[in-house]
């Protein structure tokens, strides 16, 4: 016997649940597609993720510009050679990075399909803040991705892929070592670049106040630097200093953000 509306028209607990549960079948099923075609699409997924290696990159390109405005030496060629050091790594790589953009492509989907479903339990102004907070986080988290891709990765490749402690030394860098880095930086940084949202939701409930940021803003750099140093698949200082710098301007926005909402909460 399936279980029916309650009287006053609300869902039951095993209707929620059943409901929940089709929710979760769509998502795997939305983002599971999305990794099809992702896998399927290899020249192109793997085109865009393996341009960083070579001197082409666009990224490269505006910095032998900048260079050139500005008087100094042309960059050196950059050209790295990546190499597969197990017999399935290839394969095993392929279907990773399939997976990961299939969630990515599928994200909007995923956060629409959870909105709708938390939204009935919301009042009318929860239920706006909620649109606005989804609908921020999802942009916020893309801009980190974007700005790891053209900015952060980029860099950090370039410096540990051209760095020899001597030239007797040469690196040899897996394909495996390149997609796992790419993959986890990309999403440390989305997941970084929702500190304003964050902030904003903690400032809407009153906890969290710009003048209390203002007066850690010390303490705050270290916590950075060393969040930066854990989330850096990399040891090195220049790649922790290239996470760090980001999100201390992340910060300096949610102190802008928590600001603005105060004000508007005390007007």
């Amino acid at each position: 016997i399936m279980p029916t509306n309650t009287d006053n028209g609300q869902m039951t607990f095993w209707q929620h649940l059943d409901e929940l549960r089709f929710v979760l079948i769509k998502i795997i099923a939305v983002s599971a597609a999305c990794a099809v075609i992702a896998f399927i699409l290899k020249d192109e997924i793997f085109g865009l993720l393996l341009a960083p290696q070579h001197d082409s990159f666009i990224t490269y390109q505006w910095l032998e510009r900048l260079g050139a405005a500005a008087g100094g030496e042309a960059m050196s060629e950059f050209n790295v050679q990546l190499i597969s050091t197990a017999l399935s790594a290839q394969f095993i790589i392929h279907v990773k990075t399939a997976a990961y953009i299939g969630l990515l492509v599928a994200l909007p989907y995923t956060l629409f399909l959870i909105f709708r479903f938390l939204a009935p339990a919301l009042y009318a102004d929860e239920r706006k803040y909620a649109t606005w907070a989804t609908a921020s986080g999802y942009v916020m988290f893309m801009l980190g991705v974007a700005v790891c891709y053209f900015v952060i990765f980029p860099l950090t490749f370039r410096f540990l892929g051209t760095y020899q402690v001597s030239s007797s030394v040469e690196n040899m860098i897996s394909i495996q070592s390149y997609i796992d880095t790419f993959i986890t930086m990309n999403m440390l940084m989305g997941i970084m670049f929702e500190l304003p949202v964050v902030c904003w939701i903690i400032a809407k409930t009153g906890m969290l106040k710009a003048s209390f940021m203002r007066r850690f803003r010390r303490h705050a750099v270290i916590l950075i630097l060393i969040i930066a140093a854990i989330i850096t698949p990399t040891a090195d200082a220049f790649t922790m200093i290239a996470v760090a710098m980001p999100i201390y301007f992340l910060y300096e926005l949610s102190i802008l953000v928590v600001a603005l909402t105060t004000r508007k909460q005390t007007a």
